[in-house]
């Protein structure tokens, strides 16, 4: 039986071997771009980081699941590694830094032990319990997180993704109305609204069309800083696809919005 620390550091071993694939590949003039049947783009950074990922999971925890984004799913277990080699693969195509790796181990369905690893931000974060959620950036030390304490809807920063997923996902309305009560709307997008919410510079994230790889990373790091993360109706599965995440103190208030 592995211990929470154990499978942490192994998460962040992960991680540096993902950056050691991915960053020298960001901007990279031979970069090999394809297009899923979904019309998302996939890198050979997105394959070649899950494939290692792999390779040490088989090695290291060979008894664990993996589910990845590229590659699908392997073994059965109670302990499932989940797997975004590179989160924001658009960005990355598009030479934005705000990409990251997301490693996740879930343990009986419950995202439990991540790391977020954002190697062209200089920055990575991770959660486990008994450990809390921390980060470390090139340019601000390493500290531990904890989550907003706004708790009315005029004094909160809300960061939300895509107005079309909203649209076709006929939130568009709600989302209006919502961004009328607040102090802020941004868009920061993919894993780093998640981030800077368990950071406590975002009260509120909300968006659509996640699976399952989008979302385990984040669970730990939010609930470790003291933050909710559910779908829309207040529950959670891996089947969730519309996501809210909040400093827990806003969760409810913005459910009735959205339920609306």
């Amino acid at each position: 039986m592995f211990t929470f620390d154990q499978d942490l550091a192994l998460a962040l071993e992960l991680a540096d071997a993902a950056d050691a694939i991915s960053l020298p590949r960001f901007r990279a003039l031979d970069l090999n771009i394809e297009t899923k049947p979904d019309m998302s783009p996939v890198t050979d950074a997105d394959k070649s980081v899950e494939q290692a990922l792999i390779t040490q999971l088989a090695l290291k925890r060979p008894g664990d699941a993996i589910v990845g984004e590229e590659f699908g799913s392997s073994g059965q277990s109670a302990r499932k590694w989940i797997i975004d080699p590179i989160d924001g693969t658009a960005n990355f195509v598009r030479g934005v830094p705000v990409w990251a790796t997301l490693i996740a181990l879930s343990i009986d369905d419950k995202p439990t032990v991540s790391v977020v690893s954002a190697p062209a931000l200089g920055a990575r974060w991770w959660a486990a319990p008994g450990v809390g959620a921390h980060t470390k950036s090139v340019t601000g030390g390493e500290r531990k997180l904890a989550v907003s304490n706004v708790s009315k809807l005029e004094n909160c920063s809300l960061s939300y993704n895509n107005l079309q997923l909203w649209q076709s996902s006929r939130y568009l309305p709600q989302l209006l109305k919502l961004s009328e009560a607040v102090w802020r709307t941004r868009a920061y997008g993919d894993f780093w609204s998640y981030m800077l919410l368990a950071e406590g510079s975002v009260d509120v994230v909300a968006e659509h069309d996640l699976k399952i790889y989008d979302i385990a990373a984040l669970v730990p790091i939010i609930e470790q800083a003291g933050g909710m993360l559910t779908d829309f109706a207040g529950g959670f599965s891996e089947s969730t696809s519309s996501v809210l995440a909040t400093n827990k103190l806003l969760h409810q208030t913005v459910v009735n919005f959205l339920e609306d």
